[in-house]
């Protein structure tokens, strides 16, 4: 409840000066003061990387934070959202696993199968979980960027799932190094073998590259059909998700106002095409938040709505859910990793400074 005082007129002229200094004071502290977290989660053995959230379709307050543990005997970590490890679900003694995404509903022996997959960098494979057991679907391993020669051009770093509307399920994979001849992105369709494993055959190759620093941070729209991936010191590209749609840059975009490297890309939707995009900037150990929509008459414009100090620090990945999850996430939950080997869990309306309307669950 907001209350009103008033002072004699005798001492407004002396605390005018006071009270000046004490909001200019105030408005410093609050541009910086770094928004906390809810949950953190358990430590990691080495290096957090980037998270992915599966969300429980019978009962949300069962989903699930996966997170990366990147170093040569890292491994997938399984949290559920009190950040509590389920060491049932972890799986170890992966070579260097780096990013990390969820898709729902690949067909698998005919039957609907929600997957994690990650890369893993030193042997140039993908590796695919069944959720929630996580169990391994991959027969091994998927190798990625067969036939490529370049220095680095083979170790994986980003990963993206894309469903289009028809169910057919892709992986948009990155690597530490590419080339800049648009290129640097390869797309595979995944799917059943034969066997009940997972397959994967590539089917386009895509992807403007800067040759500044790398692309790792790789997010798609499911429902609008784009994807979205940072080159690091150069900004985030759009392109179609769909690979029938062209190879065409969409747009560039969040190309100022970084301190270093742009980072994790996340997704929060408001409805079905609204929305924001939010993109960190790792060294500022701060997100930048954008407009999912564009403009009337520039459809891909992403205007930038604000700028979020976090406690997370040199954040490399994070994930975003719009849906209500429990009664501490009734708004959705961001994500973030931070270097001191954890995830952080935040509330969406701590970020934005309101409570929006999350979506229904599916």
């Amino acid at each position: 409840m907001k209350r009103w005082f008033f002072l004699p007129l005798g001492l407004l002229a002396t605390l005018s000066l006071q009270r000046c200094r004490t909001e200019a004071q105030h408005t410093v502290e609050q541009a910086d003061a770094a928004v906390k977290p809810v949950v953190v989660t358990d430590s990691v053995a080495h290096d957090s990387d980037d998270p992915a959230v599966w969300i429980n379709p019978a009962d949300p307050a069962q989903s699930l934070i996966i997170g990366t543990d990147k170093e040569h005997d890292g491994g997938l970590y399984v949290f559920g959202l009190d950040g509590k490890l389920q060491p049932d679900k972890v799986v170890r003694g992966l070579k260097r696993p780096d990013n990390v995404d969820v898709e729902y509903g690949l067909m698998l022996k005919g039957k609907p199968t929600d997957i994690a997959v990650a890369t893993e960098r030193l042997t140039h494979k993908l590796r695919i979980y069944a959720l929630p057991a996580m169990t391994p679907i991959d027969n091994g391993g998927l190798d990625m960027f067969v036939g490529e020669t370049g220095d680095q051009f083979r170790d994986l770093m980003g990963i993206a799932l894309y469903r289009d509307p028809k169910g057919v399920i892709y992986a948009i994979v990155g690597r530490k190094s590419g080339p800049t001849n648009g290129t640097y992105l390869w797309q595979y369709r995944l799917y059943d073998d034969g066997t009940g494993h997972v397959g994967a055959t590539l089917v386009r190759k895509f992807g403007q590259y800067s040759g500044l620093k790398e692309i790792e941070s790789i997010a798609v729209d499911d429902a609008l059909g784009y994807v979205y991936f940072s080159d690091e010191g150069k900004g985030v590209r759009q392109y179609y998700a769909d690979p029938q749609k062209g190879n065409a840059e969409l747009a560039l975009f969040a190309t100022t106002g970084f301190t270093q490297d742009h980072e994790g890309i996340s997704l929060y939707a408001t409805t079905d095409s609204t929305g924001y995009i939010l993109v960190s900037d790792q060294q500022a150990n701060r997100f930048h938040v954008f407009r999912r929509e564009g403009t009337a008459t520039e459809p891909f414009k992403h205007e930038l709505v604000k700028t979020v100090l976090v406690s997370t620090h040199e954040s490399d990945g994070s994930e975003t859910v719009s849906v209500p999850l429990n009664q501490q996430f009734r708004h959705g939950l961001f994500v973030a990793m931070s270097d001191d080997r954890t995830f952080q869990l935040y509330r969406w309306e701590d970020l934005m400074g309101r409570q929006p309307r999350a979506l229904s669950t599916r």
